[in-house]
C-alpha cells in the first residue's frame, strides 16, 4: 500500500498541567517524569477505550492542582485574542497556510498545510510567541509555565 499522502497537520497541545501523563482519559505520554504525580493513577499510553465520566476527570485535576509546581491556568477571552494575534503574526512570517483554529480555555487545536517546518517545530514558534505575547501584556509571569512542554 502506498505511503498517505499528507497535506495537513492537525496541532493540539494543552495549557500547563491540563493533559498531564496519568489523565484518567489515557495520554501521548510514555513515562511520568514527576514522582508527586506518580500516587494519582498510572500511567496510560493512548487514549481508553472506555473514558471516564467528566466528574473523575475534574476530581482528578482537583487533586493535581495543589501537586504541581505552577498553579493551573486558564485562558479568558482577551488572553484567547492575544493568542490568536501572536498566532496571526507567526503564520504571516512564517508563510504557514492555517485552515482551521480553535484557541479554548486550557487547549488549542490548529489544522496547518503542511509546510517546510517540521509539525513539532511550527507548534513551538507558535507557543514560542503566544508566550512572549502574554508575558509582555501582563497575563502570565515569566516563570510561570503556559504551555506544556515537549
Amino acid at each position: 500500500m502506498a505511503q498517505p499522502i499528507v497535506i495537513a497537520h492537525h496541532l493540539i497541545w494543552t495549557a500547563y498541567g491540563w493533559w498531564l501523563p496519568n489523565d484518567p482519559r489515557g495520554s501521548g505520554s510514555t513515562a511520568i517524569r514527576s514522582d508527586v504525580l506518580t500516587n494519582l493513577g498510572d500511567l496510560h499510553f493512548g487514549r481508553k477505550q472506555v473514558q471516564p465520566s467528566g466528574r473523575d476527570v475534574r476530581e482528578f485535576y482537583r487533586e493535581a492542582a495543589s501537586l504541581l509546581k505552577h498553579p493551573l491556568l486558564t485562558f479568558d477571552s482577551s488572553q484567547q485574542q492575544i493568542i490568536a494575534t501572536a498566532f496571526a503574526r507567526v503564520i504571516e512570517r512564517e508563510r504557514y497556510t492555517c485552515w482551521a483554529c480553535a484557541i479554548m480555555p486550557d487547549h488549542v487545536h490548529i489544522v496547518i498545510r503542511k509546510h517546510k517546518h517540521q509539525a513539532e517545530d511550527i507548534a513551538e514558534n507558535l507557543m514560542q510567541v503566544s508566550r512572549a505575547y502574554l508575558i509582555e501584556t501582563g497575563f502570565r509571569e515569566s516563570t510561570h509555565p503556559t504551555w506544556i512542554a515537549g
